[in-house]
């Protein structure tokens, strides 16, 4: 008798994890306002994979997070070090799938999500991206206002349009 493997990934999941990217890679094209270093206000963007987090849980989001972050990285590289493209384009994406920690609080766990993604790019902005800082302006000081100015936005937008979706209802699509 043959033995299977056990799968770590539904196909269910799988087909619903490159559906949230796509919409994502769409969405994130749907920017409000650019900012000239890199960093954008969209109409939602992050939506899909918070939707995928939510529904399939904080792995499955990481995984389509990470994966995404790959993607954005290939469609709008801004590279100056190997490793300040992990802070910026993998491990910040990654981060939207820690809501799925607490799926039933949707603004708790979407500001979870975009407080680490925050923090991955405030890293990369203090070590990798100082000399942008103005003349005598302490880098982190810098960091933490340049990324606020379009994360912050770009969170509450997210949570404006989760308080209108109907994501229970999606669930039980999902689920037959």
């Amino acid at each position: 008798m043959e033995q299977q493997t056990p799968r770590l990934f539904s196909t269910r999941q799988l087909v619903f994890a490159a559906l949230m990217i796509a919409c994502t890679l769409v969405l994130e094209q749907l920017r409000i306002f650019h900012m000239p270093q890199g960093g954008s206000i969209t109409l939602g963007g992050m939506v899909p994979l918070l939707l995928l987090a939510y529904l399939e849980g904080p792995v499955v989001g990481l995984v389509g997070g990470g994966l995404y972050g790959l993607l954005n990285l290939l469609q709008d590289p801004f590279v100056v070090h190997p490793v300040q493209v992990l802070f910026d384009y993998p491990l910040p994406y990654m981060c939207m799938g820690l809501a799925g920690l607490l799926p039933g609080h949707r603004v708790f766990s979407t500001a979870l999500a975009f407080a680490a993604r925050f923090l991955c790019h405030v890293f990369s902005g203090v070590v990798f991206f100082a000399s942008y800082a103005p003349t005598g302006m302490n880098p982190l000081w810098y960091s933490l206002t340049f990324n606020a100015t379009y994360l912050l936005p770009d969170f509450l937008i997210c949570c404006l349009i989760l308080k209108f979706l109907p994501v229970k209802r999606l669930a039980a699509i999902l689920q037959r």
